[in-house]
């Protein structure tokens, strides 16, 4: 059996699986503090992680990455609704419809070769589905 090289083994995750039971992979998010005795939390403050705010925010010369001018995004999925007489835009939701013209433009192929094989044998005839491999 082949095993992996010393490089190698430092790429491969480690599972609970690997190890006996105690193994606690953990959130890589460090510890603020420790268990007592009788099984209760203490935080040591020194731990906390604090993070400095500037002190004068409106002339900082920094940024954040989402800006707030920006216009909300308009979805492409609408439909019209009459109201009082006037025809009003709505945003709806990502239907089936809308997932089968987006397979059908993907697939378009498959969809032609279907109906090529349904005709040439009729209604009845199943159509054998592709498997990728």
């Amino acid at each position: 059996m082949v095993k992996p090289s010393q490089p190698m083994m430092a790429r491969l995750r480690l599972t609970t699986k690997q190890v006996n039971g105690g193994y606690y992979k953990g959130t890589r998010s460090g510890s603020m503090g420790f268990f007592a005795k009788n099984g209760s939390y203490v935080i040591d403050w020194k731990k906390v992680r604090t993070y400095v705010v500037p002190e004068k925010l409106k002339d900082f010369k920094l940024t954040p990455f989402v800006t707030k001018a920006m216009p909300p995004t308009r979805s492409k999925y609408t439909k019209d609704i009459e109201k009082n007489g006037r025809t009003i835009t709505v945003e709806r939701a990502f239907d089936g419809k809308d997932y089968l013209k987006l397979w059908m433009l993907d697939n378009g192929q498959e969809v032609l070769e279907c109906e090529r094989l349904e005709r040439e044998g009729g209604p009845d005839t199943k159509i054998p589905l592709k498997k990728d491999s």
